[in-house]
């Protein structure tokens, strides 16, 4: 028997539906399917919980200074004349960053093999790329979803069906964290 469903598709499609829709999957807690997808993501999904889990608290913290530009009401950058250039003045600020250790990097690592780099676009702004940020998934892992988990070995997802779909009556099924 074979160790996966080929889902009707060439193994770099295949692959591409996967990752796509296990990061839907942790970006927004849950997902519509069919059932023999969330069968296949879950497999993934799980995996991905449980190396955050285990890398949790794996971390040191580390105080660092940093320059940081100085900025004004707006939000813009201090400048000053100096030797008749504009020069952008600069603090130096004391921050508190924590600094993986070699186990946690690399399941950092192993997260980002796996997931689709997700931006988050406001809603009063549409199709403009001001104010659009990045989603940094693997840190969403290790600090909102695996403390849920840590006293639960394993089932992180759960598959509830819906029904039939109405074009091609595959069973659609809801795929949800725990």
């Amino acid at each position: 028997m074979a160790g996966y469903r080929k889902l009707g598709r060439t193994s770099s499609q295949r692959k591409a539906l996967i990752r796509s829709q296990v990061t839907a999957l942790l970006y927004n807690g849950k997902i519509i399917t069919t059932e023999a997808r969330a069968k296949e993501i879950r497999k993934v999904a799980e995996g991905l919980i449980a190396l955050a889990v285990k890398e949790k608290d794996n971390f040191d913290t580390v105080k660092v200074t940093a320059k940081v530009a100085r900025k004004d009401a707006d939000g813009k950058r201090v400048k000053e004349v100096v030797d008749g250039k504009k020069v952008t003045v600069y603090d130096e600020v004391e921050k508190e960053i924590k600094k993986d250790r070699p186990s946690r990097l690399h399941a950092r690592r192993q997260m980002l093999k796996v997931l689709y780099d997700v931006t988050e676009v406001p809603k009063e702004a549409a199709g403009r790329k001001k104010n659009t940020k990045k989603v940094n998934l693997p840190g969403k892992l290790f600090d909102e979803i695996a403390p849920k988990y840590v006293n639960r070995n394993g089932g992180y997802t759960r598959i509830v069906k819906i029904g039939q779909r109405k074009g091609d009556a595959a069973m659609e099924v809801l795929l949800e964290l725990v």
